[in-house]
């Protein structure tokens, strides 16, 4: 016989030292696999806000470790699952029931693609990154390195593309590469892929160090250590790559 005590959400998030310092797309995590494993019947009754939102109120099914904590970490412990609970129905994986059923939920369809923490961390990565927006072959080179978190690995190929792309539309040798590269094709008087119809000499110039100064920075780095870099910085460096990548397209064709 399944032991009801584990139909409370504590006994499925990391101990209450832990629990309230984790962000709420982390803790969403553990709820969702809460849900996933639970009977129906029973994950139709854990879906309302206002059971989930009562883990103390029965301290027979509350584990022990949280049984005798002061009533103020409780509060706290709530306050950090609603936020989690809140983050869950922000992103549409859990939705309202609609009718006179209050605190009543459901899972989406979106979340019912959703099996797990790993899922549902491949999903908040995902919409940091706007594959929509990137040129597609960026996007198609660094999507599985991004979403795996090597985002070392996923800077380095969208900008070694960039490179790629220079060599090919200038017609330039396998041993031009790297900020040297950039310069002779984007050289102000006579790079092939500078636009000598602006007749701004100075933008010509700040072109040619944007591709130099970005290779140099976010590619060769990459490409001789390993650099630690995090999400947000990750998301920014590869739309510049696709920025760039769309440029060199637009000056002499599809590279």
């Amino acid at each position: 016989m399944m032991d009801i005590g584990i139909f409370n959400i504590l006994y499925h998030v990391p101990d209450p030292e832990n629990l309230v310092d984790l962000e709420p797309a982390e803790l969403a995590g553990y709820i969702l696999e809460y849900f996933k494993i639970l009977p129906d019947g029973e994950r139709v009754q854990q879906l309302n806000l206002n059971r989930f939102g009562s883990p103390f109120y029965n301290k027979q099914h509350c584990p022990p470790k949280y049984q005798n904590l002061l009533h103020e970490q409780q509060e706290r412990i709530i306050e950090v699952l609603m936020e989690a609970w809140s983050w869950l129905e922000h992103e549409g994986i859990l939705a309202r029931k609609p009718g006179a059923n209050k605190g009543q939920f459901f899972i989406t369809k979106r979340g019912g693609r959703l099996q797990n923490a790993a899922d549902l961390e491949a999903h908040r990565k995902a919409n940091l990154l706007p594959k929509d927006l990137l040129h597609p072959l960026i996007a198609q080179k660094v999507w599985p390195s991004f979403l795996r978190g090597e985002y070392d690995t996923a800077v380095f190929q969208a900008f070694k593309e960039v490179e790629i792309a220079v060599r090919k539309a200038g017609g330039y040798a396998p041993t031009d590469y790297g900020v040297s590269l950039m310069r002779k094709a984007f050289d102000v008087s006579s790079g092939p892929l500078t636009d000598q119809s602006n007749p701004d000499k100075g933008e010509r110039q700040a072109l040619s160090d944007l591709f130099a100064g970005a290779i140099g920075s976010y590619k060769n780095p990459h490409s001789h250590r390993h650099v630690s870099i995090n999400t947000e910085e990750a998301v920014e460096m590869i739309i510049l790559a696709s920025h760039l990548f769309r440029i060199v397209e637009s000056r002499l064709g599809k590279p």
